[in-house]
């Protein structure tokens, strides 16, 4: 099995010998590791880097750009063949391409895109998240006031999923059947940041809020917890990365929807792509690569995977998928959904 699973790697990334594949080391900097989601992504690169034969050594930046930027310095250092970068400020991060590219360094612009062509961008359609976001929020609630929960103003995917919901809400908008009362970005994707900009504009708008987008399921945790606090929890409310907490809470009835992006098969893919690049692939030569234009006009080569909205329509998926078992999901739930039913 060991050895059909390896020989299936490398077909996948064009390497002719496992030998090659074992002198690899594939350098990851992860930005931080406070949401559920990254340890799955984490094991998810290990595992496809074991089975090619590959090492894994990694870096926590600990939500510091400064320390990413040192972190990279320390993985090029240690000699790694390609990296994968979380980036905490992706434009904060750029010179750190620069330094890998002058070391002859491929580079994998992880989930989060780093606006340079010389990186890879690998990440889930993050503006049809956005859309399917609104959209099943628009769905629980197609009149009333609407809250606007951002993600980071250093993270071009906050942007990304903003136009995409705005794309679904807009007719609403313009029909006045829905108006958008608050909106804030939440620095760092804490949740503690989103549940404080929450509570601020319920007290604005004396709690008159019919619906939430938040833009993952860190801050749909701290908007739930602000609206919890003024009694007001089961309104609409939207995430993202389908965290276990966010699931138990769509089965619960206090969050609508999770996009789930199976950070499993992005991880898997994210070190395939690094082990091809590594080995003298063409970044265009990527098996499903695309031409994608960045916000700031640049094209760079990419791999956009598809995302799935979860609901309580269609719970049984994760836990079909092995995402999540039953007892986790379906933790307090009574008379819930299937199957916490």
């Amino acid at each position: 099995m060991r050895t059909a699973i390896l020989a299936a790697v490398l077909a996948t990334v064009g390497f002719s010998s496992a030998s090659f594949a074992q002198s690899m080391t594939v350098g990851v900097s992860w930005s931080n590791f406070q949401e559920e989601r990254w340890k799955t992504d984490e094991k998810a690169i290990k595992d496809a880097l074991e089975a090619a034969g590959a090492k894994y050594v990694s870096a926590d930046a600990q939500s510091s750009s400064a320390k990413q930027l040192s972190d990279i310095e320390a993985l090029i250092a240690q000699g790694v063949n390609a990296l994968i970068v979380l980036g905490q400020d992706t434009e904060a991060v750029v010179p750190a391409v620069q330094a890998a590219a002058d070391e002859g360094i491929p580079v994998v612009a992880y989930d989060r895109l780093i606006e340079d062509p010389r990186a890879f961008y690998l990440t889930f359609d993050n503006v049809e998240v956005g859309r399917m976001q609104a959209a099943e929020v628009l769905k629980a609630a197609p009149k009333g006031n609407y809250v606007m929960i951002k993600g980071s103003p250093t993270d071009p995917n906050a942007d990304f999923l903003r136009g995409g919901q705005q794309e679904v809400l807009q007719k609403a908008v313009d029909a006045g059947d829905i108006k958008i009362v608050g909106e804030a970005y939440t620095d760092g994707w804490l949740p503690a940041n989103a549940q404080k900009n929450m509570e601020q504009i319920l007290t604005q708008n004396d709690n008159k809020v019919d619906a939430v987008v938040a833009s993952n399921d860190g801050t749909a945790g701290g908007v739930v917890a602000a609206l919890t606090a003024q009694g007001m929890q089961g309104i609409p409310v939207s995430g993202q990365d389908a965290d276990h907490a966010a699931l138990n809470r769509v089965a619960l009835g206090t969050q609508t929807v999770s996009v789930w992006k199976d950070s499993r098969v992005l991880g898997k893919t994210a070190a395939e792509i690094a082990l091809a690049l590594a080995g003298g692939k063409a970044a265009a030569e990527v098996p499903n690569a695309i031409k994608f234009k960045t916000p700031g006009g640049k094209d760079m080569d990419a791999i956009l995977l598809t995302p799935v909205p979860i609901t309580k329509e269609n719970l049984s998926t994760v836990v079909d998928a092995g995402w999540i078992t039953k007892d986790a999901l379906c933790q307090g739930v009574q008379n819930g959904p299937a199957p916490c039913n």
